[in-house]
């Protein structure tokens, strides 16, 4: 091994080959207008995490990049840059998932603002990469499993980030038990309470049968899956600090609207 370099040794040039990444599997989650004829495009990879790319000349009819950076395609990117914005060199469509379609879609939106505004930039998650993957193949069929599928990529997201409470066991470290109800506490954990404790207004509750069920990931019983969803969007909302989601209230209108049509 070489010896480290004196103070006054003038830093070794890194290659061009170190700050280039070929072929790595990712999603585009959200692009906006950078100057003119380019795109800041956040995206979502295998082994990167989230990244921020520039593609130069994207909006330009003859750019290699017109017509793939679109949400939801799988892609194989490229990138080349020190700085926390790369450059995008290239963009290959993989394909292998269904076009999503209406409430799939917006449902798929709603997991793209997740990451962006959960994700920190930089880190790699590739079991939440894995389970995004298999979320959205989930969501291009309309069998009924679109939330559980849902419900199961919430969870994969705040495990990974170290957010979500053990489902095992409450704070004060005994089994949960199907028949008490907990108070969801997302600093803490599950708090186990008394039946005549859990009408306050600031008590958000749930049954010990649903908290298992979630964790076995099996949501097939009504309640369970209103239970689970309610633990879950109290913990996202917690960790949003209170900000609420773009998607969430675009599909609240539209449901709104449907009420209203005649």
């Amino acid at each position: 091994m070489s010896e480290a370099p004196a103070a006054t040794s003038v830093r070794p040039r890194r290659r061009a080959s170190d700050l280039r990444i070929e072929q790595q599997p990712g999603f585009v989650l959200h692009s906006y207008a950078w100057r003119e004829t380019s795109l800041i495009v956040e995206a979502f990879t295998r082994d990167f995490g989230r990244v921020a790319l520039v593609a130069r000349g994207a909006k330009r009819p003859t750019s290699q990049f017109r017509g793939l950076l679109a949400p939801f395609s799988p892609l194989a990117l490229a990138w080349s840059g020190r700085s926390e914005i790369k450059s995008l060199v290239r963009a290959e469509w993989l394909g292998g998932l269904a076009p999503l379609r209406g409430d799939g879609l917006l449902a798929a939106f709603y997991l793209n603002e997740l990451l962006v505004r959960l994700l920190p930039r930089g880190d790699s998650h590739p079991a939440l990469f894995a389970s995004y993957f298999q979320t959205l193949r989930a969501l291009a069929h309309d069998d009924g499993g679109r939330g559980a599928a849902l419900r199961g990529f919430e969870l994969d997201l705040l495990r990974d980030m170290g957010y979500a409470p053990a489902l095992d066991h409450g704070v004060d470290g005994a089994p949960i038990e199907p028949g008490r109800w907990y108070r969801i506490d997302a600093q803490q954990g599950l708090v186990p309470v008394d039946d005549d404790a859990r009408g306050g207004a600031d008590a958000l509750c749930v049954r010990g049968a649903s908290i298992l069920a979630l964790a076995q990931r099996d949501l097939s019983q009504p309640q369970a899956a209103a239970d689970s969803k309610l633990l879950l969007r109290q913990l996202i909302r917690y960790h949003l600090n209170g900000q609420p989601l773009n998607t969430r209230r675009i599909l609240q209108d539209l449901r709104r609207l449907e009420t209203e049509l005649p």
